[in-house]
């Protein structure tokens, strides 16, 4: 399946993790055009995280299909033949792109979600687990609110500003339909997915890894007293698992967010430690600076992503974004040793060091 941004990086996080905490066959669905290639293209995308784990890598079964497809690129025999096979489903594939419109993303994202819900309902009724996002509640509804509770309903998508998070709205939608017809779901919501808290190891293509390395290359920063809620993805595929066998837990939704986050402004003064020198700006010249470094400099960073920045964006939304509560995942993970690290000098050195090679 076609998967960009962060969720093609969580992916491999979480199949890594039930590698190492299950005993179970994984089949993963996967666009390609023999069985060898598939597990191929799924080893090299375990390897470039550094997740591989080949004396066990013979668990993972390719299914060779398509998520943009009806029954997920698969005849109805091979359907009805996976669907026979599994036990519980781990929906993680979505096409993430920042800048398309919900119309470019409704095939993977929302009717992909519809037939894993119809996988998940034939010849054996099995659990889906569903990766969302709190980008569902991104609206102008929830800007000014204090908290947004796991419980808390689903405003009206409509408001939702921005194709990805409107996809994942109506797919989640059908998720929770899915769920009142009988089928037991779970509701994952990531904030911003960082780094490996060990390692380092990170999406460098994401958003805040964009910002901060086109902010270098511009050699300017914008004056923003923003929180970064960015939440180390070992930790969050870790909870996710976790989770995911507590069928006390079947109906609830989990905000994974950092409950330590860290100001723009401070993450920046970071940046400066490593002897980069950022001249720290008003949003506003920022945003005109930026617009002619894209101009003439197409190799920066932002320049794919800079139609998301406008002289609106931050003042209007992202300095009111909503604190989001975690007590289902507090709840769900008493007992283990999961916790989501806090954003300390030393987990900011991990992730500069890795981040600042490429």
């Amino acid at each position: 399946m076609s998967v960009t941004s962060y969720l093609i990086f969580l992916r491999k996080a979480i199949l890594n993790d039930l590698l190492n905490q299950t005993q179970a066959n994984i089949y993963c669905l996967v666009r390609a055009s023999n069985l060898q290639q598939g597990i191929e293209k799924i080893q090299k995308s375990l390897e470039r995280y550094l997740l591989s784990n080949p004396p066990i890598s013979n668990r993972i079964i390719p299914v060779l299909g398509d998520l943009s497809q009806p029954l997920l690129g698969l005849t109805s025999h091979e359907f009805r033949a996976l669907a026979s096979k599994i036990d519980v489903i781990y929906h993680n594939g979505a096409s993430t792109n920042l800048v398309y419109p919900y119309s470019a993303l409704k095939a993977v994202n929302v009717l992909g979600t519809q037939e894993v819900l119809r996988l998940g309902c034939i010849i054996k009724t099995k659990p889906v687990h569903f990766i969302s996002t709190v980008g569902v509640f991104c609206s102008d509804i929830y800007y000014q609110a204090k908290v947004v509770l796991e419980q808390d309903k689903l405003a009206d998508g409509e408001s939702l500003s921005e194709g990805y998070g409107q996809s994942k709205w109506v797919a989640e939608k059908l998720v929770m339909t899915a769920h009142s017809r009988g089928i037991p779901v779970y509701i994952y919501r990531p904030g911003f997915i960082a780094g490996d808290s060990q390692t380092g190891i990170r999406n460098t293509a994401d958003l805040i890894s964009r910002m901060l390395k086109g902010c270098i290359q511009m050699g300017k920063t914008p004056d923003l007293d923003i929180l970064l809620d960015m939440t180390p993805v070992d930790y969050v595929s870790q909870a996710i698992v976790h989770l995911s066998k507590q069928k006390e837990l079947v109906g609830k939704a989990f905000h994974l967010v950092n409950p330590h986050p860290i100001s723009w402004n401070q993450l920046c003064d970071s940046i400066r430690s490593f002897g980069h020198s950022l001249e720290r700006i008003p949003y506003e010249q920022w945003h005109c600076e930026l617009l002619k470094v894209v101009d003439n400099s197409p190799e920066n960073a932002l320049h794919p992503l800079v139609s998301l920045f406008s002289d609106e964006t931050v003042s209007a939304q992202t300095i009111t974004l909503p604190c989001f509560d975690s007590q289902n995942v507090i709840d769900g993970l008493v007992g283990s040793c999961i916790s989501c690290p806090p954003i300390d000098e030393r987990l900011l050195n991990t992730y500069l060091s890795y981040l600042l090679k490429f």
